[in-house]
């Protein structure tokens, strides 16, 4: 070009960052100033997206620096990219004072500060956020749903969920692709995969994130035949599975215990299609082993690992080793996770539960009281439950509900109902080292059973209760639920820290294989 003014040079900066080629973009606005011209608001928000990519502070910083000196970072268009470039770079406070210095907000920077605060796991904010958003009067984009419906999903709130669901519809996006994949995606993990299928059925078109969603769904809540089928489906459609999709139908197959198929999609994955296995693929095929009791083949899978084993896919052997009362292999994995991370306080939580499980007291006792020197705390067993758009906190022995005098009236009825049906506790579960009757009534105050009849009395006849558990569900528990379900003919749903279970007419979605 004879002449290039500002406008050409922009446009060459805009259709190289567009196509990922960030050097040479950066490049030309290095260019810019040699020829005496200055970037201006289109140049920089053409560019911070380059540095957010780069997760380059440093340099985003210095753009902010320009565009202050410039009078620039009053304009909405900077100051959206400054957000989203310092949200990127896990920097959300400085993306929150830069939104509150905005003179005016558009739908752009509203969902920059929401989408900010959601990939850096601040889900409660990125409500507040959306509904201010809604307060002030600007309409939702289908981007908004997008950014904001993961929030649900890792929060389990079911009923906000729902609300989304519905101001979708109301805004007319409910046949959006992306959309309708967060939707699945946050009702599977919300509990109801039965409307995240009918969500997935409904869809126009799939793309590989609503293939994944929906058999990932499928694997956690126990439908892994259902999992499996819908990865062939996705197969024979022509939709290239890729590292997530072989993650999820793997996952299938851990909580089926169907070990044939899972080594056929493992090696199929780099043969078939050469995707390098990552350490979630080993850990879901480690998990597999160690449900199915292949202790030592998990070991020596684990140890072959090509990349070097990572401490969360040795967890995932030593909670097997815990749940097989395997002593000696857990003090061989533990010392392992020990070498890697020598804090790892999961791993000391679940080799002293490994030692109290097989009746080793002094062992259990000699390393709480290490932790307890090293200032280590355990995470208490904790249950929530969703009552009237409210939730519930529960956690063992729980007194300090004000409904507990009703809590505990109604779990001793419901006790004496289900040992006339045939429950006998499972003491063995308790890992403490205390007389049997003591152990009778720790397990009768596990959260989940409190939050389930806190349930039970609080809502209607015939209603689902939905429970979260942020750790495993013990194995007394499991059985008292599948009674709990029959006698009050309720389904009682419960998520805790690996899967979901279904319990109904004193049958459990997991067939007892968890």
């Amino acid at each position: 070009m004879p002449v290039s003014d500002l406008v050409s040079w922009n446009t060459v900066i805009v259709g190289l960052a567009r196509n990922g080629l960030y050097e040479e973009a950066l490049n030309i606005v290095r260019q810019m100033g040699n020829v005496n011209l200055k970037p201006d608001s289109f140049t920089l928000s053409s560019v911070l997206p380059i540095f957010a990519d780069y997760v380059d502070v440093i340099k985003g910083k210095e753009i902010h620096g320009y565009a202050i000196r410039h009078g620039l970072d009053a304009n909405v268009c900077i100051g959206s990219s400054l957000i989203n470039m310092y949200a990127k770079c896990a920097r959300v406070e400085d993306s929150h004072r830069l939104f509150c210095l905005l003179p005016v907000k558009d739908a752009i920077s509203w969902n920059s500060i929401i989408a900010g605060c959601v990939q850096n796991g601040l889900f409660d904010e990125g409500l507040k956020f959306f509904r201010q958003m809604l307060i002030a009067k600007i309409k939702p984009r289908h981007v908004s749903f997008s950014s904001i419906m993961p929030a649900c999903a890792h929060l389990t709130t079911l009923h906000l969920g729902k609300q989304l669901h519905g101001c979708i519809i109301r805004n007319g996006f409910d046949d959006n692709m992306f959309i309708a994949s967060s939707l699945l995606d946050m009702y599977a993990k919300c509990g109801n995969i039965r409307l995240a299928r009918c969500i997935f059925d409904k869809m126009d078109l799939h793309d590989i994130v609503s293939w994944t969603a929906v058999i990932m769904g499928n694997a956690l809540h126990g439908n892994a035949h259902d999992a499996i089928s819908l990865f062939e489906q996705m197969e024979k459609d022509g939709v290239k599975p890729n590292s997530v999709a072989f993650v999820a139908v793997l996952t299938a197959c851990s909580h089926a215990g169907l070990i044939d198929k899972a080594w056929s999609y493992f090696n199929s994955m780099t043969k078939d299609y050469g995707i390098a296995p990552s350490f979630e693929h080993y850990a879901a095929v480690a998990d597999l082993l160690g449900r199915a009791g292949k202790l030592q083949e998990a070991y020596e899978f684990i140890s072959n690992m090509h990349a070097g084993p990572t401490e969360n896919v040795w967890l995932t052997l030593l909670s097997a080793c815990r749940v097989h009362k395997n002593v000696e292999l857990a003090g061989k994995v533990a010392e392992k996770i020990f070498m890697i991370d020598p804090n790892n306080m999961g791993a000391y939580v679940i080799l002293s539960n490994t030692y109290a499980a097989a009746r080793r007291w002094k062992d259990a006792a000699s390393l709480r009281v290490f932790m307890r020197n090293k200032g280590m705390k355990k995470t208490p067993a904790c249950s929530w439950i969703e009552v009237k758009n409210k939730a519930y906190a529960f956690v063992a022995g729980d007194k300090s509900h004000p409904f507990y005098h009703r809590i505990n009236e109604a779990l001793k009825e419901l006790l004496e109902r289900m040992e006339q049906e045939g429950y006998v506790p499972d003491t063995k579960e308790v890992l403490h080292d205390v007389e049997e009757e003591q152990k009778k009534n720790l397990l009768y105050y596990h959260s989940e059973r409190l939050a389930i009849v806190f349930g039970i009395i609080c809502t209607p006849d015939g209603t689902t209760i939905r429970i979260i558990k942020n750790l495993r569900v013990c194995g007394d528990c499991h059985t008292a639920i599948k009674f709990i379900s029959k006698i009050v003919q309720r389904e009682i749903i419960v998520r805790d820290n690996s899967r979901f279970h279904h319990f109904e007419d004193g049958k459990c979605s997991c067939g007892d294989y968890w």
